[in-house]
């Protein structure tokens, strides 16, 4: 029977996603939650998270993050990155819940234990249930767990486990269980079959019989007032538990309650309640039962169906949806009314009146109730009113629209025409004339006059027809306007129905070329909005003059478009569709609050952004698509925000390595190499607008790094030394406290002590071989110079017999040389000889062959025989011929042998035209010398050249000297 109880419960649960969260043990600080709009909610789909759809349990740690119990495991939120770590055999997680170490307890079906981050900051899971025996084995699922000082208790339907002093201890019953929650220091859980009993000291104890609410099933079980309990259950509503009675209780969420199923409870901000539901998202209620806001899919959650509830330090409310998680931003001072349908259009303007709000759009003009039920708005469109509206002001008793068309009033829920000059943009009361309203329009200035206790159109101004959007007098009839036409200066006349003197401003007046030029007036003073800055006007130059010190103080908002007073010193700066809050203290000190209105950044439309003030501390925000509620609040507690985390450092020259995750130490040893470092940062603090960060790594840099969002830094090349990194945060003007962890890379082998130990070692051997080879080389070189000395003196004993040598050798040469000389002047002169001779001989037989005898006549043929043969056996004669080649071979080294040997085909006569062209003779001469004509010598040197071989460019007689 038991175990068909169990089956029934677990179909149920599986199938509407049934369960809730406990809340922290620490109480919250009172506050309020607006009961106007609608809270921001932010979503995380699955694929954001990359896990499962249903989330059935939330935890959050004391350091901040997030705890969820997903289909497919464990997952963890820092506020920037997730992460999801899986049970064994992939069970789904059912429970979570965080200690004040740090240690994460999960459950799920037949398993349980927790988590631990190991040496390098991992998380690493450790079985509780395999320490349970046989009997007490677990067989179906935790559904909560509870951190309890020394204690944790797991609760499944069959059984409840306490594990103290690293023991478990079980409780079991005849009847399941269904859930146990934890309230005012009590433990409470539903027996099925019998009611509530209060888990005490590992013992049950009956508090209400199951009758006492109706027979339906204990989702949630809250503080109440005093010593109460909130008793919440899934058809019956809600019901107060004080001492041993039940009593239902009456609130204006009740029947919605009942009607859409409660899941889930959670009680937030101290004095307000959050009731989970399975078919109709999250319902918060205060404690004298008022239905304060209604969350569900219609209006931002991803999913009706809740399956658990949390919240977070900074009292965020998150919520386990059936499909994804989201997060109520309940503790915000912004609350939004969103018109994705287009209902209203584009907000321009929006007032108060007479308990009624009045919003202005490009539509016409609407109204709801104010305050409002909940976050429920009822807007009408007032009959009539459709078009642009562009301006609302409250004057005494009387609403005044300025539109498109015109200028009306409010007559009930009519309206009455006051004028018909189109583009009603802007209404002051007139400071010459306090029965006389001032309005700027398409067209020129309008004066409106109160008569007959109601305002009536009076007439237009005249000698000015320029749009005016904006207004601001200056006394005495004179007025600055603007509008997109530029920038006048205007003088009315003593009456105030015309312009008498005019002049528009330029850049010759000292403007900067700006698409705007808007004026207003900032504590008293008349300044002049522009995309370069804020400006002023210098009366006596007439000239304009950039507004330094504010601008200094404004920084980026010192271009802003626009300036909406609040009070109390405080103003909007809106520019180009980003907001500020600025509140000038004394001394002229600005505070500007801009990042927590980063959500509504571009939601506003360019160059006609508003904020309109509500109530003191009410101001409504125009958006595109709606608009927000901004509700004055104290800042935030400093200690809200703690510390950033350090989640991990990496080294990024190996992917696999992970050297330090999420605070695992404090101090780290690094080897030399693993000097490229890869360090991960987060904030748990959870909102929508960007929180930005900024570190410092002493030992690197001696400043700190300009802010930004990214939640990392890597650094490269890091020399070997003691490093500390810091990091902090800056969210919604407020900087947290500075996180840090140092780390040290050792140097290299080569550069430790004991390497430098070595190198002194080193350096001293070093020196003592220098020293000793030096000795060594010292005496070598000594014995190398003597050596070189004795050699030397060798040498030049050498060099001095080869000098004489060659001198003695120079001495010969030069006799031979004489005697060469000699020997050539003797053949000279022996060949002058020899052709004397011939010559001689010659004429003497020419003479020969002219002589006669006695009586004329010439001498007989045989006596001229005889001479002629006698002459030419003497000009013939070889014995002068050989005396000469004699003394020619030894004057020149054998010539006539050089010749023999390297041309054989050389005859005797040959050889002698050789010898004499060498000594240079003439034809002439060697004619005689042959005893030939010039012309057979020319003919017989022809013959030698072809016999020598000869190019014809080759002087004969110089290649005859080279031989």
């Amino acid at each position: 029977m038991r175990t068909c109880w169990i089956f029934f419960i677990s179909l149920c649960i599986l199938s509407y996603g049934f369960t809730s969260a406990a809340p922290p043990s620490a109480k919250a600080e009172p506050a309020s939650i607006p009961y106007a709009g609608t809270p921001f909610v932010q979503n995380y789909s699955k694929i954001t998270y990359q896990g499962g759809n249903q989330n059935w349990a939330l935890s959050c740690g004391t350091d901040g993050q997030l705890y969820i119990a997903n289909n497919d495991g464990l997952l963890i939120f820092d506020g920037q990155h997730w992460q999801l770590a899986h049970m064994p055999r992939n069970v789904v997680v059912r429970s979570v819940a965080v200690d004040e170490k740090g240690r994460v307890y999960t459950g799920g079906f037949g398993e349980f234990g927790f988590w631990e981050r190991d040496r390098y900051g991992q998380l690493a899971y450790h079985s509780l249930s395999k320490q349970l025996g046989e009997q007490d084995k677990l067989h179906d699922e935790i559904w909560k767990i509870y951190v309890d000082r020394d204690q944790v208790l797991f609760q499944s339907f069959s059984s409840i486990y306490t594990y103290r002093q690293g023991k478990l201890h079980v409780v079991k019953t005849k009847s399941p269980f269904l859930f146990l929650f934890q309230a005012q220091g009590r433990y409470l859980i539903e027996v099925i079959a019998e009611g509530l009993f209060e888990f005490k000291q590992d013992k049950l104890i009956k508090l209400v019989d199951k009758e006492a609410y109706r027979d339906s099933r204990i989702l949630s079980v809250l503080p109440f007032q005093d010593s109460s309990l909130l008793i919440g259950t899934a058809q019956q509503g809600l019901f107060v538990l004080t001492h041993h009675q039940l009593s239902p209780w009456n609130n204006d969420a009740n029947e919605a309650l009942k009607r859409f199923q409660l899941n889930n409870g959670l009680q937030i901000l101290g004095s307000y309640y959050a009731f989970g539901t399975i078919l109709n998202g999250v319902y918060l209620v205060d404690r004298k039962g008022q239905l304060i806001q209604h969350v569900n899919k219609g209006n931002g959650l991803q999913n009706n169906t809740v399956l658990s509830l949390q919240r977070d330090q900074s009292e965020n409310l998150w919520v386990g949806l059936d499909n994804g998680i989201d997060r109520i931003e309940v503790n915000s001072p912004i609350y939004y009314y969103d018109d994705r349908a287009g209902t209203l259009g584009t907000v321009y303007t929006s007032k108060i009146f007479q308990e009624k709000l009045y919003i202005g759009t490009n539509q016409g003009l609407y109204v709801s109730r104010w305050p409002t039920k909940s976050n429920l708005f009822d807007f009408q469109l007032i009959e009539g009113s459709q078009g642009q509206v562009w301006d609302l002001s409250v004057i005494g008793n009387q609403l005044l629209c300025g539109h498109n068309n015109g200028t009306f009033t409010l007559k009930g829920d009519k309206i009455q025409w006051l004028s018909t000059i189109t583009g009603g943009y802007i209404l002051t009361p007139n400071q010459t004339n306090g029965k006389q309203l001032l309005q700027g329009t398409y067209t020129g200035l309008v004066l409106f006059r109160f008569q007959d206790s109601q305002w009536r159109l009076d007439q237009k101004i005249a000698n000015f027809n320029e749009p005016v959007q904006y207004l601001q007098q200056i006394g005495s009839g004179k007025l600055w306007v603007s509008g997109y036409k530029g920038l006048y200066w205007l003088q009315l006349s003593h009456d105030g129905y015309r312009v008498a003197q005019q002049k528009q401003y330029t850049e010759k007046e000292g403007l900067p070329n700006s698409p705007y030029v808007n004026v207003f007036d900032l504590a008293g003073r008349t300044v002049f909005a522009t995309d370069s800055g804020f400006y002023l006007y210098d009366e006596i130059a007439d000239r304009f003059h950039a507004y330094e010190q504010l601008n200094e103080r404004l920084g980026t908002f010192s271009n802003a478009n626009r300036i909406v007073p609040v009070g109390d010193g405080r103003y909007w700066f809106i520019r180009k569709g980003h907001l500020a809050l600025v509140a000038f203290g004394e001394g002229g000190k600005a505070s500007i609050d801009s990042t927590q209105f980063g959500v509504l950044s571009n939601r506003m439309i360019s160059y006609y952004e508003n904020v309109s003030r509500l109530t003191p501390d009410l101001s409504l925000i125009s958006l595109d698509d709606g608009f927000a509620l901004y509700r004055k609040q104290k800042q935030l507690r400093p200690n809200v925000l703690g510390k950033p985390l350090i989640q991990k450092v990496e080294d990024i020259a190996d992917s696999a390595a992970v050297l330090l995750a999420f605070n695992g130490a404090t101090n780290l040893g690094l080897k030399a190499r693993q000097n490229n470092l890869r360090i991960t940062f987060s904030l748990p603090y959870y909102t929508a607008n960007v929180v930005l960060f900024q570190y410092l790594l002493e030992g690197n840099a001696k400043n700190w790094s300009v802010w930004s969002d990214i939640t990392q830094k890597e650094f490269t090349n890091l020399p070997s030394g003691e490093y500390v990194f810091k990091v902090r945060a800056l969210i919604n003007g407020q900087m947290t406290s500075v996180n840090r962890f140092s780390f040290e890379i050792y140097p290299p082998w080569y550069n430790s002590k004991w390497a430098w130990f070595a190198y002194v070692l080193i350096v001293l051997l070093i020196l003592l071989v220098l020293r000793n080879t030096y000795r060594y080389k010292l005496q070598k070189h000594r014995d190398e110079v003597r050596q070189k000395m004795l050699m030397a003196q060798e040498e030049r004993l050498k060099q001095e017999a080869i000098e004489n040598e060659q001198r003695l050798v120079k001495l010969k040469n030069s006799q031979l040389e004489k005697e060469l000389a000699s020997k050539n002047r003797e053949l000279a002169n022996s060949a002058m000889n020899i052709v004397y001779k011939n010559e001689l001989l010659n004429n003497v037989h020419d003479e020969l062959l002219q002589l006669k005898d006695g009586e004329g006549r010439k001498l007989s043929g045989d006596q001229l025989k005889k001479i002629s043969k006698i002459i030419d056996d003497a000009r013939s004669d070889e014995r002068d011929w050989n005396l000469f080649e004699e003394s020619f071979n030894e004057a020149h080294e054998n010539f006539f042998k050089k010749l023999k040997i390297n041309y054989p085909e050389l005859v005797p006569n040959d050889l002698k035209l050789c010898a004499y062209l060498r000594m240079n003779m003439s034809s002439k001469e060697i004619a005689s010398l042959l005893n030939i004509t010039t012309r057979g010598v020319e003919i017989r040197r022809y013959r030698l050249r072809k016999k020598l071989n000869l190019e014809h460019d080759r002087n004969l007689t110089e290649f005859l000297l080279e031989i």
